[in-house]
């Protein structure tokens, strides 16, 4: 054999072992990559009951949890009291016994840096300071400069954390005071009070079981405080120091902006970076985990870097469905972390994700569609870590109210949810050590990540990667193209001043030089694609993230072959041969594209062209109000050839988990419109029966009516079908 054939050949392999390796980690993705559910302890925490609710998370796919202690215990267990520590211990060796890995929750509530008010009841002097300007000073405030516009003062906030007993709630007599973070002496209070008292109690876990610390966005000033701009003892001098005019600050009460109120801006962010996240990043690494969470806001890029596993909190319906594609500030934040981790070298990116997204403001209204929009929408984007918001240990009274919805044991979906762990494993496995594609660099400063422009890139299908100001002296042109910390691209969008020698989006060189990751036709504005390596393999994630199919040709440049695999059923096929294919995307699709060689292609499935079973008519045989649940039946006529076909498909109209059986066996479950089932191999010649169970959304026990059953659309009236 010639040395040329001889390379062919050996690349041939190559290509066709990074092949097997990439299915291969998609079929079992490994516990690794579990999500890390919040688990609220709100209730008696009973030691029977952790144990049990421990095995059946891992019994559903989730070998990992966040032990996060929540509105809901009772007066007799104080925070970081013998009793709660128990209750945490219990928990840590259960875990260990199954597998399971825990974060460990860092304040009694949130946002974090009080100790569940500790701090200030240890030392009152310690409590979050504002910036104000009043008419008059009040008793306590420190004057700071008379001007025209009234008197700038240090005060007191008044601001208070959620505290974790009925009564300690935002606007409550007993809500904890918060904490000045911005304050090293308070910052050090904190971390003995809660984190060294875990470490004591805990020490064996750590590094092994225990294997990351999550502090929750951080306020300087706290919640309902008296002014929104922090302050802090010894902070004037520090600003005069550097060339600030105090009374230039009176601006910030006026949305204005000048060389003070930037000086301030740029010194407070770096105060919070240097007091609260380096103490609580070091004493994380010193003690062998993670320091994970993340910060007061979406948009907080610059503070990511404290983060061992940077991330965002994805809530209260900030970004939806119904918003897209124009997400606005908050539609910056899976970026914001994902892009944060790849400029500092971070294996792993978090979102803190679906706490309070439930529709119109109705508790529990959150569809299993909704759910999959989003984990699909940080994915695309970049995130490979989940933390969905919440499993409750308890719902009883009020609890079931608190933040709602259950998103694990007390949702509807929880029999099936190991369908959801491995979904979200295979996004994680997928994403994890993947070398990202990104062709264009979005220079920011905090809190300004033009999220105008991340949404004009998606829609072009465009790959970018926000470069933050700390980081552009890493930044040089080399080759035509511009390198930073190990990425490359080939152009710019946001400021013209950042490398004019670079083309520009919204150039004609830009349109030249930087081509979308794919070519589709025709154009599809909800498509949502995200380019990169992984496991050698050249891939495209793409996301449907709109209400309509997505049905397009689409061209995959720098692909021989085409191999995609279906990540929620886990089924790979062949797509295509050659670089371009037919792509059909349902309604809250999504799909792996791979570049694969002619060897690797053939080994690859052939997609199997289904056959429609239609005709099929229902007939509503019980109604269970209190499981919100109807439950149907239909009889169909099946002919030898159709028994026998590879795939037969059934979908059904309705609201909102479905469930079918057929002939008494399991057709499994969809959690989303279209419905449909894949019925090959539960059918015989002759008459089958076909059961479906709708269950409807738990809105229906804990908020408003909402529709559900067969044939209810979304936004009609209920009619009979409620």
């Amino acid at each position: 054999m010639s040395c040329i054939s001889q390379r062919a050949s050996a690349c041939r392999d190559g290509m066709e072992a990074e092949n097997r390796e990439l299915l291969q980690l998609l079929r079992e993705p490994g516990r690794l990559f579990t999500p890390f559910p919040f688990w609220f302890l709100n209730g008696d925490l009973e030691d029977g009951e952790i144990r049990r609710q421990l095995r059946s998370f891992a019994a559903h796919g989730v070998y990992g949890v966040v032990l996060h202690p929540r509105i809901g215990l009772p007066q007799s267990m104080g925070y970081l009291s013998k009793p709660f520590f128990h209750a945490v211990e219990t928990a840590v060796r259960e875990a260990e016994r199954l597998g399971v890995r825990v974060i460990l929750y860092d304040e009694g509530m949130y946002p974090s840096g009080s100790a569940g008010g500790l701090v200030v009841r240890a030392n009152p002097a310690l409590a979050s300071r504002g910036l104000d300007l009043v008419e008059a000073p009040h008793p306590g405030d420190e004057v700071l400069a008379r001007t025209e516009k009234g008197v700038l003062v240090c005060c007191r906030t008044g601001g208070t954390i959620r505290g974790l007993h009925f009564g300690e709630d935002d606007g409550e007599p007993g809500a904890p005071p918060s904490a000045d973070i911005l304050n090293p002496e308070a910052v050090a209070l904190f971390l003995r009070l809660t984190h060294d008292r875990y470490y004591e109690r805990l020490a064996p876990w750590f590094g092994t079981t225990i294997v990351a610390f999550f502090t929750d966005e951080p306020s300087a000033v706290g919640r309902n405080a008296r002014t929104p701009f922090p302050w802090t003892a010894g902070f004037a001098r520090l600003f005069a120091e550097k060339g600030g005019e105090l009374a230039e600050l009176t601006a910030l009460f006026e949305g204005g902006t000048n060389d003070s109120t930037r000086l301030y801006e740029r010194l407070i962010l770096e105060r919070e970076g240097e007091v609260y996240y380096r103490r609580l990043s070091e004493w994380c690494a010193a003690h062998g985990i993670a320091l994970v969470g993340h910060p007061h806001r979406s948009d907080d890029i610059e503070l990511e870097r404290w983060f061992q596993v940077p991330g965002q909190d994805l809530a209260l319906r900030w970004v939806a469905p119904e918003r897209a594609p124009h997400q606005g500030i908050d539609g910056t934040m899976a970026h914001c972390s994902a892009d944060a981790a790849l400029l500092l070298g971070r294996r792993r990116n978090a979102s803190e994700c679906l706490g309070a997204c439930n529709r119109g403001g109705n508790p529990w209204q959150l569809s299993g569609a909704d759910v999959k929009w989003y984990l699909d929408w940080l994915a695309v984007r970049g995130v490979n870590l989940f933390i969905p918001h919440a499993f409750y240990y308890s719902i009883e009274g009020p609890r079931c109210q608190e933040r709602p919805p259950d998103v694990g044991p007390h949702s509807i979906w929880w029999g099936r949810y190991e369908k959801w762990s491995r979904y979200m494993a295979r996004l994680s496995a997928l994403l994890t050590d993947a070398e990202p594609l990104l062709r264009v660099a979005v220079p920011c400063r905090n809190r300004d990540l033009h999220p105008e422009l991340a949404d004009a890139l998606e829609v072009r299908q465009t790959g970018y990667c926000y470069v933050p100001e700390s980081v552009w002296p890493s930044c040089r042109l080399e080759g035509g193209r511009l390198h930073c910390r190990g990425l490359a691209f080939d152009g710019v969008a946001g400021d013209p001043a950042f490398f004019p020698e670079l083309p520009h989006f919204g150039s004609a060189p830009f349109d030249a030089a930087v081509p979308p990751d794919c070519v589709c036709s025709p154009p599809q504005p909800w498509l949502r694609v995200r380019l990169f390596r992984r496991a050698g393999q050249l891939c495209w994630l793409l996301v449907n993230e709109g209400e309509e199919p997505i049905r397009a040709r689409i061209a995959f440049p720098g692909a021989e072959h085409l191999g995609a695999f279906d990540l929620w059923s886990g089924e790979p096929f062949r797509l295509a041969r050659g670089g371009e294919s037919p792509v059909e995307l349902m309604r809250r699709g999504s799909l792996l594209v791979f570049a694969c060689d002619a060897v690797s292609f053939e080994a690859l499935p052939e997609p199997v062209r289904p056959v429609w079973l239609d005709g099929v008519s229902f007939r509503l045989v019980r109604e269970e109000p209190a499981c919100v649940r109807k439950i149907y039946e239909a009889e169909a006529a099946v002919s030898p050839a159709l028994a026998a076909a590879p795939s037969v498909r059934l979908a059904v109209e309705a609201e909102e988990l479905c469930e079918l059986s057929v002939n008494g066996r399991d057709a499994g479950a969809s959690f989303w419109q279209p419905h449909v089932f894949e019925l090959a191999g539960l059918l015989h010649p002759g008459r089958n029966t076909l059961r479906l169970t709708v269950t409807g959304s738990l809105a229906n026990r804990y908020g408003r009516p909402v529709p559900y059953g067969l044939s209810v659309r979304e936004g009609e009236s209920p009619g009979e079908q409620m």
